[in-house]
């Protein structure tokens, strides 16, 4: 089969590798339907290794070259044992995290931050190929009515969900997004489901404020040309949002997110980024706001299908581009040079 493979920073290869063996018991193959290229995955191109370890990971054994890719829908070809409510042909989105099931985490069922935890395309073989194989325990059926391409943004948009459930937004809250790329996007979509009376978003990107703009955002605004945090005071009777929503991984960002939010509000930091964070403690303190990290997802990709099937969620908005697999290369090229062309785009084998 084919396979797009990392060896380094600015080294991506299409490549013939051998199909994953049959799989043992916990496992299952898939046959990739389509898979999209997150953020994550640029990051690794551009500047890794950043997630990627040089050495083979703790849990899984796997070193470089590494396949790509952890969004992704398929249909299941093999399964090492039995999986309620799965079985061959079934249609499934995967929940890419790697999980030890046996630390202090795992147990109680925060999977997503387990202590030898990784991702499936940065600890193991991932999406960009005709097959791969996956923990059995991250199968979620594809309901009727979903298609592989919608299914396969599910896992992105469940970033965006998890860290609206994290926000605890009421009906009637006002909330600042900061970032209208595509996890912005999504924490759009799911303010609006959790009743939000007004939305505002930051984002100096035209096309992607945009896209803020036609999803029903109460005002988008350009940090580059406006005061955010003076603007949103204004309109929010000098009191401040609720709730701000931090989806860049910039540091400027998460301090204006403090900054912003109203005394007692609530500051959630999506954005992943490895950089430092400055800000006076007094502003948290004094005033009671609450900062929240949010990382990834925790059972969220069922519910994202289910909002699908049941027409609550519309995807259509995220997804903007698919190209084979054999494209890779230049769709990594094209995602560096013309960032904010684009919100989510798929690979798919089926062509390539």
């Amino acid at each position: 089969m084919q396979a797009l493979r990392w060896y380094g920073r600015g080294d991506l290869r299409l490549e013939d590798v051998p199909d994953p063996p049959e799989p043992e018991p916990g496992f299952a193959v898939i046959e990739v339907a389509y898979c999209g290229v997150c953020g994550t995955d640029l990051h690794e191109y551009l500047h890794g290794p950043n997630l990627i370890r040089s050495d083979p990971h703790p849990l899984t054994g796997f070193a470089p070259p590494m396949t790509l890719g952890h969004e992704l829908s398929g249909t299941v070809r093999a399964l090492g044992d039995e999986v309620p409510g799965v079985q061959v042909g079934s249609r499934v989105a995967v929940d890419p995290c790697l999980r030890c099931n046996v630390c202090r985490w795992c147990t109680r069922g925060d999977y997503h931050i387990c202590a030898k935890g990784g991702s499936v395309g940065l600890a193991s073989p991932g999406g960009f190929a005709n097959l791969v194989t996956v923990p059995t325990a991250g199968l979620a059926p594809i309901p009727d009515g979903v298609s592989d391409q919608y299914a396969a943004l599910a896992e992105p948009l469940a970033v965006s969900l998890h860290a609206v459930r994290r926000a605890e937004i009421s009906p009637g809250d006002t909330v600042l997004i900061l970032g209208a790329g595509p996890i912005g996007i999504g924490l759009l979509m799911f303010t609006k489901l959790a009743g939000a009376s007004a939305i505002y978003v930051s984002e100096p990107l035209d096309s992607r404020a945009g896209r803020a703009r036609d999803l029903g955002a109460t005002r988008v605004y350009s940090p580059l040309e406006a005061d955010v945090r003076r603007e949103v005071f204004l309109r929010t009777g000098r009191i401040g949002p609720d709730v701000v929503l931090e989806a860049t991984g910039h540091p400027d960002a998460a301090a204006l997110a403090v900054n912003s939010v109203r005394r007692g509000g609530r500051i959630v930091l999506a954005g992943v980024s490895d950089a430092n964070l400055s800000v006076p403690l007094g502003q948290i303190v004094y005033f009671e706001r609450t900062v929240v990290g949010s990382l990834g997802y925790n059972f969220d990709i069922p519910r994202v299908l289910d909002l699908m099937a049941t027409g609550r969620l519309d995807a259509s908005p995220l997804l903007t581009g698919v190209y084979p697999l054999t494209s890779g290369n230049d769709v990594f090229d094209e995602l560096e040079t013309h960032r904010g062309r684009h919100l989510k785009v798929l690979l798919t084998p089926k062509d390539g």
